[in-house]
């Protein structure tokens, strides 16, 4: 089955990194679904009923993001609010809706690796940071399978850089 690729980025049509990510996915339409919130859902108006569908039709799902003050922009969390609700992906009565389905983050981050270790000035690995999201993978019984980061867009990478990472995002996402 294809892969749906939730991206959530403010301001997609600037971003290096995403951006590109998404350029590359939409290549191979038989292969990945690239759902972008910020312009289906501008508002922040979230049809559930639509989003739950979209995923329940897919076998992976990937949540696609930049690092936003060490956590996920405001959107995706309503998303995962909104739609991973009671009764469809958790709960006692059903809520098994991504039970085994494959889960995992694409991320992109402004600092560099280096930065993101228990020893240096931000003393929290991407890892650590990202854990509430696998935490909730988990907690939904869904096939958590980790995460594919760019690190220092800040720092202004090179076409080749960005585009290697494109490459190498599609190796991930098809080894999940």
């Amino acid at each position: 089955m294809k892969t749906l690729v939730i991206v959530t980025h403010p301001s997609l049509e600037t971003s290096l990194i995403n951006k590109r990510w998404v350029e590359e996915l939409k290549k191979y339409p038989e292969k990945y679904t690239v759902q972008e919130l910020s312009k289906v859902y501008p508002d922040g108006n979230i049809d559930v009923e639509k989003e739950q569908k979209l995923v329940e039709s897919h076998g992976n799902l990937v949540l696609q993001f930049p690092i936003y003050w060490f956590n996920c922009p405001p959107l995706l969390k309503k998303w995962l609010d909104d739609v991973f609700a009671y009764g469809w992906a958790y709960g006692s009565n059903g809520g098994d809706q991504l039970k085994n389905r494959k889960a995992a983050l694409a991320v992109s981050a402004g600092i560099k690796k280096e930065d993101y270790s228990e020893e240096a000035k931000y003393r929290y690995t991407l890892e650590h940071l990202l854990s509430p999201f696998e935490t909730t993978f988990l907690y939904c019984n869904a096939d958590y399978r980790s995460f594919f980061a760019f690190y220092g867009t800040e720092n202004a990478p090179s076409i080749s850089e960005v585009d290697k990472s494109a490459q190498d995002y599609l190796t991930f996402v098809d080894n999940l």
